[in-house]
């Protein structure tokens, strides 16, 4: 367990400074595990998938990230967004 916090760790620290900082919040996903979304300074964003929660929960610890409980509000609104991702959302509306 310790291993794989660690790498998720690392995961996450390279993520931030790849763009100039980051936040993140953790959301379970069944028995898949936990989804650790993070959000940069820059508006950029990636997600990481931990085999548990509390895995995700001690690597976003282990970071030094900010965590928010839920997706929403300042946090999501950090979120910048593309023309791949604008085109992506209206081909799903569209049956694309």
């Amino acid at each position: 367990m310790a291993d794989k916090v660690a790498k998720l760790a690392k995961q996450i620290n390279t993520f931030a400074k790849s763009h100039g900082g980051a936040e993140a919040q953790v959301a379970y996903i069944g028995q898949r595990g936990a989804r650790i979304v993070l959000v940069g300074d820059d508006g950029g964003w990636g997600d990481l998938v931990a085999p548990s929660y509390e895995i995700a929960e001690q690597a976003v610890e282990k970071a030094g990230v900010t965590r928010h409980e839920s997706f929403d509000g300042e946090f999501a609104a950090k979120v910048t967004t593309g023309k791949y991702e604008w085109k992506r959302m209206a081909g799903i509306q569209i049956g694309g």
